[in-house]
């Protein structure tokens, strides 16, 4: 293999540059020619490859975003569209693929690699931290962190004024964002999609933290939970109790933002030398994954078949400590 392309896929999260840097730079140090893919899947279809060195990724590695930028590309779903890229890459003399994104991005990069045998490696960018064949994904501990530098900020207004406060956070299909940063941040609830919301349960528990003295209380809500958006279980808490005057803060895309943990800049740099190392040693329609501090490969469909099961022993600790 003498030349490889990167390319970022699907929402952005922190550390996706921090990954970039380390395909190009692993690419580099092994002898390859490395070209960098603008806006995804897309920029694959219409063209858009661009040759990179060692000084085109300097400087980024603390810098949150992508500089290739990302897009959804509804053509690269269709076969022609996919004809299209491959034959792109080939026109470039690209053998294979780094793609940095979640598991959509990955369906895209099996396709690839089955129908025009492109060799591909993934790597695990997303926030929600929902892809199985990895403990963690590039971005999740910096938008942990974020939601709870948020919750705590809130929490000294909410103590000020007696209120109770529900924080919406990003996970449409994963609470992990909301957990984590819900027992970090001392929450009194939180709601995942994972499981289903007992609404008198939640007034409930509200008001015996309330007789138990608590006269500010934090309610942690992940944005696909089953009852609703944060703004919606606050107006229905009104509606069927006493609580009243309850204030929503929906954290959303401030959440994907910022310079990446040294978390986050350590495990996307450790990926992208194990992906460049994977497509060297002939590995393809893999994604590299983290399992006890280790890099493993592992089958892309594991991204979508084998998702992360949650941990609910994680909501028993949020509830032992919030008495």
């Amino acid at each position: 293999m003498k030349r490889i392309a990167v390319l970022t896929s699907g929402g952005d999260s922190p550390g996706m540059n921090a990954g970039l840097r380390a395909v190009v730079r692993t690419a580099i140090y092994n002898g390859l020619e490395v070209f960098g893919v603008k806006r995804g899947y897309q920029g694959m279809i219409d063209d858009k490859i661009i040759p990179m060195d060692a000084r085109s990724v300097s400087g980024i590695i603390n810098r949150g975003g992508t500089i290739l930028h990302s897009a959804r590309c509804k053509a690269f779903r269709e076969p022609e569209g996919r004809a299209q890229a491959a034959e792109n890459l080939r026109k470039h003399g690209i053998e294979g693929v780094v793609v940095i994104g979640g598991d959509g991005s990955y369906h895209g990069a099996q396709a690839l690699f089955e129908e025009h045998q492109i060799a591909v490696i993934g790597m695990p960018g997303t926030i929600d931290n929902d892809i199985g064949g990895t403990e963690y994904t590039i971005g999740f501990d910096t938008a942990m962190n974020t939601a709870m530098e948020a919750i705590d900020r809130i929490r000294d207004t909410a103590a000020s004024h007696d209120r109770i406060f529900f924080v919406e956070v990003m996970g449409r299909t994963s609470g992990y964002i909301a957990v984590i940063a819900g027992i970090a941040g001392g929450a009194e609830e939180i709601l995942v999609p994972e499981r289903k919301t007992d609404l008198p349960a939640l007034i409930e528990s509200l008001r015996e933290a309330r007789e138990k003295g608590k006269s500010s209380m934090i309610v942690v809500v992940a944005e696909g939970d089953d009852a609703g958006h944060a703004i919606d279980i606050a107006a229905k808490l009104e509606e069927l109790s006493e609580f009243r005057g309850a204030k929503v803060t929906v954290l959303g895309h401030l959440q994907r933002g910022g310079s990446p943990t040294a978390f986050d800049r350590v495990l996307a740099s450790r990926m992208g030398v194990a992906a460049v190392e994977g497509l060297i040693q002939g590995h393809s329609g893999k994604m590299v994954g983290i399992t006890n501090q280790h890099m493993m490969l592992r089958p892309l469909s594991e991204a979508w078949e084998c998702p992360q099961h949650f941990d609910f022993n994680l909501l028993r600790v949020a509830r032992v400590l919030s008495v």
